[in-house]
């Protein structure tokens, strides 16, 4: 005659293999789809695009990134400038190509050693900002070109002598930061202090829409490039604005010398 409990334990045992082996297989397949998808945001990231946050004023009005307001969250494209060159008129993301760009620039990374290394591989997939401080303005003038602004003669910026079309740049702004200033900044058809050179080969002059109030290759004249970037150091080319939802759209690269 049986004794029922021996059924009874084997069904048990039958019973929590098979939930662990579901448990198995769960994680396993969880495993298989993280790796995918780290894999593919590896990918985009590296080669194809990636996001990055506008840090500053200038380039009101093209992008937000004004005190008191949500900074735009932009999109550029890694893979345009690995077959042909910056064109005037594009909005570049670039790594400061000298310590004069630095300014109070502080570095994202934590202090701890082991949090810093975290950080670093975090950033391969986007998860993070990368160690470096990273601008964006518009070019202006490219390897070769003179470019150029006197006051005196009222005609702006020149790229070889031609004066540029530049829709991008909210005059209206310009006034109410020179006005703001009491005329220090934004004072002039230059809304700055005149300049002029011509731009090394390899290299890319760029400037803030908003113009008046931006750091841009005219206040680093002083460093190794005479305050222009080498093509080396561009990420990408800006292309849309992806947050807040209510800017979603493309950014324009309307050529200033057409």
């Amino acid at each position: 005659m049986r004794d029922g409990s021996g059924d009874a334990t084997g069904s048990d045992t039958t019973d929590g293999d098979e939930k662990r082996s579901g448990w198995s297989r769960l994680v396993k397949e969880v495993a298989i789809v993280v790796a995918i998808v780290l894999a593919l945001m590896f990918v985009f990231t590296q080669f194809f695009f990636r996001q990055y946050v506008v840090p500053s004023e200038s380039m009101e009005s093209t992008l937000h990134g004004c005190a008191g307001c949500t900074n735009d969250r932009i999109v550029i494209d890694k893979m345009v400038y690995r077959f042909s060159d910056p064109e005037p008129g594009d909005v570049i993301v670039f790594k400061a190509p000298s310590e004069s760009w630095d300014d109070v620039w502080q570095s994202p990374r934590s202090s701890n050693a082991v949090v810093h290394k975290v950080q670093d591989v975090l950033s391969w997939f986007a998860l993070q900002p990368p160690d470096e401080n990273n601008l964006v303005k518009r070019v202006i003038a490219t390897g070769g070109q003179r470019v150029e602004c006197h006051n005196a003669d009222g005609k702006g910026v020149t790229v070889d002598g031609k004066p540029l079309d530049e829709p991008y740049i909210d005059k209206d702004l310009q006034v109410d930061t020179s006005a703001a200033t009491d005329g220090v900044l934004g004072k002039g058809s230059c809304y700055g202090k005149d300049f002029g050179l011509t731009v090394p080969d390899g290299n890319v002059w760029v400037m803030g829409d908003n113009r008046s109030n931006s750091a841009d290759s005219r206040a680093h004249q002083g460093d190794q490039y005479h305050g222009t970037v080498p093509i080396s150091d561009i990420r990408g080319k800006v292309r849309f604005v992806m947050y807040p939802f209510s800017r979603i759209g493309g950014v324009g690269d309307h050529d200033p010398q057409g």
